[in-house]
């Protein structure tokens, strides 16, 4: 009989970390996940698929810790003994990096450090190969030396968290090359859905539309509408970063839909969506401009395509159209004109998200 496989996910309460932990409980993984204590609960994004430990066949456990407290990660590893991890915690938001610097750079890039470092001791002590996955990010491109952006392309991080972003890398490659650990980054560029943090533009926009619906908001406040990115849907994001563990042997990968857009594009179909003009309800304000910002993303996936037979199945439009429907059902609201069905087709994968639709 086959072993069940056990995997470790930092960040499971976090949009990747939800859809992973999904992904990796329906291919039969006992799953762990590290949270953070806090006062208050924040697992709305597992709490669907949380079982009760005690119950006979549960296979969803979480645990507390953090990526700053080496010690506790230590003895996570030790308790779970998994074959996987996924190093998905962080302090993820790029603009707040530059207000919490010291903080952005001790869990991102020390918390990576003090991980791979659990994981080198406990494969020397028990001898037990832990294949780990650290979630990269297109910001270590910041001011882009080549266009698109691929594996080879030099980084220029812009940011506290690219620039910790960029250490977590290297790390990961070091450790990777001294001792002979299976050790993967993911070079994950934007990817949305609804589960995005409500500050993170995407949402934030997604979000306005349907409270603007409602009457609860007039206005949305907006910084550099030129940004332009690469944007795909999260749940097929966590597809590659599972089949780079899957690989004989580790490597680098750029995960991305080799395609560009503005932030006035992602305006123009969200607040189109409801036919609505963005241009009546957007405001600038300059307290959303980083202090240097990264102008332009676009990624070049043709390795991950090539190699883990991986590619994006939701468009830049139904991915739009997703976010702001899901946000129009949290409110009570629903599409005019049937909009969803026009965008999303035949997209299984989109109807799954939706599940509260009938199609």
């Amino acid at each position: 009989m086959t072993q069940q496989k056990r995997a470790l996910i930092t960040g499971i309460t976090g949009q990747d970390g939800s859809y992973l932990s999904e992904f990796l409980l329906e291919k039969g993984y006992e799953v762990h996940g590290i949270i953070r204590r806090t006062s208050t609960f924040n697992t709305d994004r597992i709490d669907h698929i949380y079982e009760d430990p005690h119950r006979e066949g549960a296979r969803l456990y979480l645990h507390y810790g953090d990526l700053t407290d080496g010690t506790t990660l230590r003895r996570i590893l030790e308790e779970v003994k998994p074959i996987e991890i996924y190093n998905l915690g962080a302090q993820s938001h790029v603009r707040v990096s530059f207000d919490s610097p010291e903080y952005t750079a001790d869990s991102v890039g020390m918390g990576t450090l003090r991980l791979l470092e659990a994981i080198r001791d406990y494969q020397q002590r028990t001898g037990v190969k832990v294949r780990f996955y650290q979630a990269g990010s297109s910001e270590m491109y910041g001011l882009v030396q080549a266009v698109p952006q691929s594996e080879t392309t030099p980084f220029y991080p812009r940011s506290p968290y690219a620039c910790a972003k960029v250490y977590a890398h290297w790390q990961t490659v070091n450790y990777r090359e001294s001792y002979d650990m299976f050790a993967c980054n993911g070079i994950l560029f934007n990817h949305e859905s609804p589960r995005r943090g409500e500050t993170f533009v995407t949402r934030k926009i997604t979000m306005a539309v349907a409270r603007i619906m409602a009457g609860k908001q007039r206005k949305l406040f907006m910084g550099n509408l030129d940004s332009k990115r690469d944007w795909g849907y999260a749940k097929d994001y966590v597809r590659a970063m599972w089949a780079m563990l899957q690989q004989e042997k580790p490597d680098d990968y750029v995960i991305s839909t080799n395609e560009t857009h503005t932030v006035r594009e992602f305006l123009d179909l969200a607040f189109g969506y409801v036919n609505l003009d963005w241009q009546e309800f957007v405001e600038f304000d300059e307290r959303y401009l980083r202090p240097s910002e990264v102008d332009l993303l676009i990624g070049d996936s043709t390795k991950a395509r090539t190699t883990l037979d991986w590619e994006p199945s939701v468009t830049f439009e139904q991915l739009v159209a997703l976010m702001v429907e899901a946000d129009l059902n949290a409110l009570g609201l629903t599409s005019p004109n049937g909009k969803l069905m026009e965008v999303v087709k035949d997209n299984a994968m989109v109807r799954q998200e939706l599940g509260v639709l009938h199609f």
